[in-house]
């Protein structure tokens, strides 16, 4: 009975293993796991998206990807970055064995994708380029760039290399976004409120540092096609209004004193709806878009949609110059 039973496994297995090479598949056993390297130790996602990867004992783990490799980066003149570049990187080399590499060019050598994580944009251009030349997959967090030319040159970049990338908030993903978002009780989306802490940072225009989270909510409801941006200013909160192309409004609120929540309200054609504070934002939907990408290819957000938002918090400080005046966003578009 045992003779039959393992013969009949065995036989079973060959037939699934048949089905999937026809089908262009590998069996599961088969799967190759995607070597992931980071550049930047500077940031809280190193050490949770690692331990996101690398323990399967993590109750959020995601299989098919694992980080292999970093390069430390930092920045001097920003004290969230030298202050924590070495004691991020010591830990995901102490706990997850994690190698620690001398230069970009050494770790594109060691991996298949990368997770440019630099909490400082301005390196971001010259840190993707080599990433660039070596053609691998790459995820940029935020701040994508610390300028809206620094972002269009690195689409240029991706463009010209044939390789493809995103950036994104986790907030995009997160459960009570997607939730509103596909939301039936709320027709068409008419219009949006979203709101997230926004300190600022002096070498960043002022939404770029942290305000792209509430962005980011925002055309995650409203998509893409904004077209001017006016702002309202005060020592303790930022209001900004686009007006999109098709007439609708969208606001987002970032604050800096009193209750630092995340939010977000959509006006709908037949029903109005909103998120139910405290909302809950964790890596985990977000990483899981990533290693789906550094597999597929296929970036589940279009560099066009990055670029508009880049543009509509640079139209945004311009605003503030103006004493709120609204800005086109094809003024920051089109500088040359």
């Amino acid at each position: 009975m045992k003779i039959f039973a393992r013969t009949l496994f065995i036989a079973a297995f060959a037939l699934s293993s048949v089905w999937f090479l026809a089908n262009g598949q590998k069996p599961a056993a088969q799967e190759q796991v995607i070597k992931v390297g980071i550049i930047g130790t500077d940031t809280s996602h190193v050490p949770a998206f690692t331990k996101l990867l690398n323990d399967p004992k993590e109750p959020g783990y995601i299989p098919g990807a694992r980080v292999v490799a970093a390069f430390k980066g930092g920045s001097p003149d920003v004290e969230s970055s030298y202050k924590r570049v070495d004691n991020y990187a010591n830990e995901i080399h102490d706990k997850y064995g994690v190698e620690i590499v001398g230069s970009i060019e050494e770790l594109v050598s060691k991996v298949d994708a990368v997770l440019l994580e630099s909490v400082d944009g301005r390196p971001h251009l010259a840190q993707v380029r080599p990433v660039f030349k070596a053609k691998k997959r790459v995820f940029i967090d935020k701040p994508f760039a610390a300028s809206y030319a620094d972002a269009r040159e690195i689409v240029r970049l991706a463009r010209e290399s044939s390789t493809p990338f995103f950036s994104s908030s986790s907030l995009r993903y997160a459960n009570d976004v997607v939730a509103l978002k596909n939301k039936p009780e709320l027709g068409g989306i008419l219009g949006a409120l979203t709101f997230s802490p926004s300190p600022t940072e002096p070498h960043h225009p002022d939404l770029f540092w942290y305000g792209i989270h509430g962005v980011e909510m925002l055309y995650t409801l409203m998509g893409p096609g904004c077209e001017s941006v006016s702002r309202a200013n005060a020592a303790g909160a930022d209001v900004v209004t686009g007006k999109w192309k098709d007439g609708r409004l969208g606001t987002f609120r970032g604050i800096r004193e009193g209750k630092q929540d995340y939010g977000a309200v959509a006006f709908g054609t037949k029903a109005t709806a909103g998120t139910t504070p405290p909302m809950k934002v964790d890596y985990r939907n977000l990483l899981v878009e990533i290693v789906t990408f550094f597999q597929t290819g296929v970036a589940p957000i279009q560099p066009e949609e990055t670029l508009e938002m880049m543009a509509f918090m640079e139209a945004a400080d311009l605003s503030k110059a103006r004493g709120g005046a609204p800005v086109m966003l094809r003024e920051v578009q089109e500088r040359k």
